[in-house]
């Protein structure tokens, strides 16, 4: 017995929605280029005074002055969820105490060379919401 396949629709959502979502997550991908070639990185995040703080294995060195973040949640058995991505100018944040506050506040990987806290300050924020289309 096959069951035919869903129709799916994708809506796009509003930047206060999409900061929301972002907002209710804890990981999500950093993306950047990096000699022609696209690179993605696992992070963890934090939204703080409209800001997103972002820890990632990546050296610091090859953190680009500008990237973009991306978050998204699906539920697989559905296909339904929602993806917001924000892209922006970054920074890498040296100063060690406040660096040494992220690394405990942002579980995730091991103390190292690769081992980034950067800010990314968004300019472009998009979000969309996945759903089942309506009969």
């Amino acid at each position: 017995m096959n069951t035919p396949p869903v129709s799916l629709r994708m809506v796009e959502v509003s930047g206060a929605e999409a900061l929301w979502l972002l907002e209710g997550s804890a990981q999500g991908r950093l993306v950047y280029t990096q000699r022609e070639v696209t690179v993605v990185r696992p992070g963890r995040h934090v939204w703080e005074l409209g800001r997103l703080v972002v820890r990632t294995p990546a050296p610091a060195a090859a953190v680009p002055a500008t990237a973009a973040y991306h978050v998204d949640e699906f539920r697989g058995a559905t296909g339904t969820g929602w993806s917001v991505t924000v892209a922006g100018p970054t920074d890498v944040i040296t100063d060690p105490d406040e660096a040494a506050h992220y690394r405990r506040t942002l579980v995730g990987w091991s103390h190292g060379p690769h081992d980034t806290v950067l800010r990314l300050h968004p300019q472009t924020v998009s979000g969309f919401r996945h759903s089942r289309a309506e009969p």
